[in-house]
């Protein structure tokens, strides 16, 4: 019984405070990263020359650490996102996004 009402106790506080449930801060990222906010930044914009960066982010994606940003264009409100592997500043992957992909992508985040 005692077992019992310590796994409880564990679980509830846990609970509680987020603990084993929630995914690594971009923080505890950074300190993954080889190649800064910044190089990556050059790195994708050189993929999308006339681009504009909208948002970026730290993120493990498929096992891989990225810098993932979307880039706007003027010509069109499509956007681009471009990763780019932190630890090597090479491009990972590049796909278009409308802006129902977008939205969706958004709705997605927020569950």
């Amino acid at each position: 019984m005692k077992r019992i009402k310590s796994l409880l106790s564990l679980v509830v506080a846990m609970v509680i405070s987020g603990a084993g449930f929630a995914g690594p801060t971009e923080s505890d990222l950074m300190k993954e990263a080889k190649i800064s906010k910044s190089q990556a930044e050059k790195t994708a914009l050189a993929k999308l020359p006339n681009g504009v960066i909208q948002s970026g982010e730290l993120e493990r994606e498929n096992g891989k650490l990225v810098w993932s940003f979307d880039i706007g264009t003027n010509s069109t409100k499509d956007v681009t996102e471009v990763q780019v592997d932190a630890k090597s500043d090479k491009i990972v992957s590049v796909k278009t996004e409308t802006p129902a992909d977008q939205a969706k992508e958004a709705t997605e985040k927020e569950k």
